[in-house]
């Protein structure tokens, strides 16, 4: 059976010992400790840069300095005249002084003025700065310390203010009272102040931390999508290398046993590796993609673009597109992060900028491919979105994967531009059966350059993506450089024909959207 302490009862010599242990932790422990007031921070000042550039990050000090001074003067004005000047000027610097120490020396300095202060109210030499200097200093006091020590400040500043004035001048013992709920009512509203503050600062680290952590998440969650789909890219390949290293000592009459062997050996190797991919794939698959009940179908690329623009203009959205260089088979991950990229775009259109007209622009340069995706300011009413914002992290993570860049910025014409640039070396001249579901190509045919199944827009004469920052001569240069290579010989200019993994891409898939 357990025993429980009983929690000891709340008694008067309880209550006073708790008090005089807090009071005793809070004002009468290292009261001379050197505490000096940090200046504001330049992240908080990295919004008014006018505030930064004339000091701001000492403002504080500027203005507690600056009251002592306005203090001291009207201090030494309302002294009266029968008293020497040097008193004056002391008992003001007396009064003051301590409004400065209290930057450093916080505790301290409040125990001197309300020394200074009792003196001035038993001699009857005290004036109206010498209140405002006491409470300037109780607010900063209060200001860097927890509210309960303005509450003990409060207290023993009352108490024995009001002692001091009932005992040497009891005539004038009635000021005590308005002066206490004055200084009760300013340091009630500091003490809010600062825990108002205090707690926006919280919120503000939370915001970030929160941010931080979301973002990490979204860049994991992109990076497992591209690697989801490069996988039936790679294990395609893969499969090819299995088929045909078994299949090779067949084509070789009497093969010799050391051919054989090392054909055995890459097919060994290539299964090997497809297990490995499935493994891996295994672990990157969201649990929530079998019951999808989406048939596993090939990877999309370039060839399905129009059919991408077609259903976002079956939806309502206005798009059109446009081609420049010499179309020519990309690698199977150019392809395949080109149209992602296309395909995040036109729905981040449709999401945030309903009305409006977008322009895609597809360019073949020589040394890859440039993508740029541009919406009008939006005509109709833009619905919050709830998203997580996995739009631009998923292209930028496609476009840096391969080596490219990628731009998200808003025009000066309150629209949006995406522009990327896709590096792709040229297509080696190497045999590759040609997929039957592209164009109707066969495997002894060239594959002809693609055009747009649809209406095509104005066709722009400069490269896109990164090409943005060049001279239109240079664009003009890029694309003419293009066009040039896929003018001269066939087997050159349009390269082998293409991979035989795109063989299905022609079949239906309802694509997923970030």
């Amino acid at each position: 059976m357990n025993e429980t302490t009983p929690t000891p009862a709340w008694t008067e010599s309880r209550i006073a010992r708790t008090v005089w242990s807090n009071l005793r932790e809070d004002l009468l422990q290292d009261i001379w400790k050197f505490r000096p007031l940090p200046p504001v921070s330049a992240a908080r000042l990295r919004q008014r840069p006018l505030l930064r550039r004339l000091g701001g990050r000492w403002l504080t000090h500027w203005l507690v300095g600056s009251l002592a001074l306005f203090l001291l003067l009207t201090d030494m004005t309302a002294a009266p005249w029968e008293r020497p000047g040097f008193l004056v000027l002391i008992f003001g610097l007396a009064q003051t002084l301590p409004l400065v120490l209290a930057l450093f020396r916080p505790l301290g300095a409040w125990w001197v003025s309300l020394g200074v202060f009792l003196f001035m109210t038993v001699t009857s030499a005290w004036q109206g700065p010498g209140v405002l200097a006491l409470l300037g200093v109780m607010v900063v006091v209060a200001l860097r310390s927890r509210p309960r020590v303005a509450l003990e400040m409060w207290a023993i500043g009352v108490l024995s203010v009001t002692m001091a004035a009932f005992v040497f001048h009891p005539g004038n013992a009635y000021v005590v009272f308005p002066v206490a709920i004055f200084s009760g009512c300013v340091l009630g509203t500091v003490v809010a102040m600062r825990g108002w503050w205090l707690a926006r600062n919280r919120v503000e680290e939370q915001e970030t931390l929160v941010a931080d952590v979301r973002g990490k998440h979204t860049a994991l969650e992109e990076r497992a999508r591209i690697a989801r789909e490069l996988h039936d890219v790679v294990a395609h390949h893969m499969s090819v290398i299995a088929i045909q290293a078994e299949a090779a000592p067949y084509r070789v009459d009497d093969a010799p046993e050391e051919l054989t062997r090392s054909f055995g050996t890459i097919r060994e190797s290539a299964v090997e590796a497809l297990s490995e991919l499935r493994r891996v794939l295994g672990v990157l698959r969201f649990e929530e993609a079998g019951s999808l009940g989406v048939p596993d179908a090939p990877q999309p690329d370039l060839s399905r673009l129009d059919e991408l623009v077609q259903g976002v203009r079956e939806v309502g959205l206005d798009v059109e597109i446009a081609r420049t260089g010499a179309e020519r088979p990309l690698p199977q991950g150019v392809e395949l992060s080109a149209y992602r990229i296309v395909q995040e775009a036109l729905s981040n259109a449709l999401r945030h900028a309903p009305g409006s007209r977008v322009r895609v622009e597809v360019a073949y340069v020589l040394t890859g491919l440039g993508l740029r995706i541009v919406n009008t300011a939006p005509t109709g009413p833009v619905s919050p979105s709830p998203g997580m914002g996995h739009g631009v992290t998923g292209m930028r993570e496609r476009a840096v994967m391969l080596g490219g860049e990628l731009t998200a910025e808003p025009t000066a014409e309150g629209g949006y531009e995406v522009a990327a640039f896709l590096p792709a070396g040229p297509v080696e001249d190497e045999e590759r059966e040609a997929p039957v579901g592209r164009r109707g190509a066969s495997p002894g045919d060239v594959p002809e350059p693609r055009r747009p199944d649809g209406p095509v827009g104005l066709t722009k004469t400069g490269a896109v993506g990164p090409a943005r920052g060049r001279t239109p001569a240079a664009r003009a240069d890029a694309v003419g450089r293009s066009e040039n290579t896929g003018s001269g010989d066939p087997a050159e200019s349009r390269g082998s024909q293409e991979n035989p993994d795109s063989a299905d891409r022609g079949t239906g898939r309802s694509e997923e959207r970030s």
